[in-house]
């Protein structure tokens, strides 16, 4: 409770608010030792308390907010000592931002704010009850949110969710861990649009929505990539028909998964289950930046902490690197195809098509997020007339077969080929990672090499040429679009590495643009 009554606005120390924190020196330092009470810089003119309290939110509740209007600042009380220190330390490396202005948030002298007049705190109170109804599920009273003015715009509860650079594998649990920060998240469903990866992500309340958006809108996931563009979708309610890594409805568990076999296994079988789930730490895998610029182990605000969240369906061990591809097309599938396909997602180390089946085959990865971003864009993808299942295998690697021993050339090692897109850390082709699409893109072109050839080129694989252009600036780079993704997805297993001749080798790759 704010203990409101009809005396002024004071504090619990005597010194006036803001004389002593400008003696605090400039910069994002914080002399003062830990307080609940935060002081807040260098607010932008126009942002409401609702977006001051926004900032707070993910780290616990906020208990109180006096915004200084003429002075672009502000005090934020934390519910306890630990909220504010964690947020403090969250942004001390990189500061927050209110309307894409970085502010500067250090400790105040000040032990606790005492509200004791609605004098000009109508408006920030209302965006305290506000904000902390959606932390703490409390929201009837989100009504009193029309004291800010009109603020929040009508909208729904449904997000439209767009990942930019996506390098690192993001799932559908990883966004549900995120997002459930701030409510109970309803109904998620992913796909790819525009050459681009999106989700729709439906809260059980409006207010949900708003303060999410507020939080994480031009986010990073994990450190320099996976950035989150958050905007209010125009649906106002998900239909989802399957429970799987695509889609999900959290208020029912008997959904099918989609081939008409099985249903989720989740834990999550009640509406408001999510509120206590708990999952494993996750503390990154080895050589990849931890989420959203934490430290290892610590936890934040918007910490993805597994990618064995509920209902994760891969029988798979969590973490393993090794992939099950099955329904392959017997007759046409390499060992060597599936390392060129599967090499656009990361390097594969080696491949196993099965002696007696062979239908299924192994696809080792250099690591577990390299196979969980090969398992985002290839599994339902149509290969060789089939659709490919792709999910973690349960096995931890691929065994080499014993000398003597029948393979018939199934079994192959590539860990040292050259091939491997990703051996150099600072590669383009970290940001250069997209699903399977129609248009390919050609590097590595040599000078002699004209439109005319490599068009004949590709029609003798079988492809269909819709379009063609060279790059302007760079002739040594173009763009090709074939007749089906399917037909781009075969051609880049014929052509990628072609010998042009006089060492000059064909790259191809997967683009997000269209001719």
């Amino acid at each position: 409770s704010s203990g409101l009554s009809n005396r002024p606005f004071t504090m619990s120390n005597s010194t006036p608010a803001t004389a002593n924190e400008k003696k605090k020196g400039k910069g994002n330092r914080s002399p003062y030792s830990p307080s609940r009470v935060l002081h807040i810089r260098q607010i932008p003119s126009g942002v409401t308390g609702a977006e001051v309290v926004s900032l707070g939110l993910p780290f616990g509740k906020v208990t109180n907010l006096l915004m200084l209007r003429g002075k672009g600042q502000a005090f934020l009380e934390m519910a306890s000592i630990d909220a504010a220190v964690s947020m403090v330390n969250y942004y001390t490396p990189a500061a927050a931002h209110l309307r894409n202005q970085p502010v500067y948030i250090q400790y105040s002298n000040y032990r606790e704010l005492r509200t004791d007049n609605q004098h000009n705190q109508a408006r920030p109170q209302a965006a305290l009850q506000g904000g902390n109804a959606v932390q703490h599920g409390n929201l009837g009273i989100t009504s009193a949110l029309a004291a800010e003015g009109g603020v929040f715009p009508s909208h729904g509860s449904v997000l439209r969710i767009i990942v930019e650079n996506v390098f690192y594998p993001v799932t559908l649990d990883i966004l549900y861990q995120i997002f459930s920060k701030f409510g109970f998240v309803m109904k998620m469903v992913m796909f790819h649009k525009n050459n681009q990866f999106q989700a729709l992500l439906q809260y059980a309340d409006a207010m949900n929505a708003y303060y999410a958006k507020m939080s994480l809108d031009g986010h990073s996931i994990y450190t320099g990539c996976c950035t989150l563009h958050i905007d209010f979708s125009k649906l106002t309610n998900l239909t989802v028909k399957y429970n799987n890594d695509k889609s999900r409805d959290f208020t029912r568990s008997d959904l099918p998964f989609g081939d008409g076999q099985r249903t989720v296994e989740t834990s999550l079988s009640t509406p408001y289950a999510s509120q206590n789930a708990t999952f494993p730490s996750y503390t990154g895998t080895s050589g990849f930046a931890p989420p959203l610029g934490f430290p290892q182990g610590a936890v934040g605000p918007v910490m993805v902490t597994t990618s064995a969240a509920p209902g994760h369906m891969t029988p798979g061990i969590p973490g393993s690197s090794v992939l099950l591809v099955s329904n392959l097309n017997p007759e046409a599938i390499t060992p060597y195809g599936l390392f060129i396909l599967f090499g656009v997602y990361g390097d594969v180390h080696r491949v196993k098509i099965m002696f007696k089946k062979r239908g299924i085959a192994l696809v080792q990865m250099a690591d577990a997020a390299q196979a969980q971003l090969a398992i985002n864009y290839l599994n339902g993808q149509r290969l060789y007339g089939r659709v490919m299942h792709t999910t973690l295998s349960k096995y931890q690697t691929i065994q080499l077969p014993r000398e003597g021993q029948e393979d018939k050339g199934l079994t192959k090692d590539y860990s040292n080929s050259p091939l491997h897109r990703f051996k150099n850390p600072c590669s383009k082709n970290f940001q250069n990672i997209f699903p399977p699409s129609a248009t390919l893109h050609l590097s590595n072109i040599p000078p002699s090499v004209t439109v005319d050839d490599l068009k004949n080129l590709f029609t003798s694989k079988g492809s269909t040429v819709k379009g063609f252009k060279f790059f302007q600036k760079d002739c040594k780079m173009a763009l090709i679009q074939l007749g089906s993704v399917e037909e781009a997805v075969h051609a880049l297993i014929e052509l990628h590495n072609h010998d042009f001749g006089e060492n000059q080798h064909l790259r191809v790759s997967f683009s997000k643009s269209s001719i």
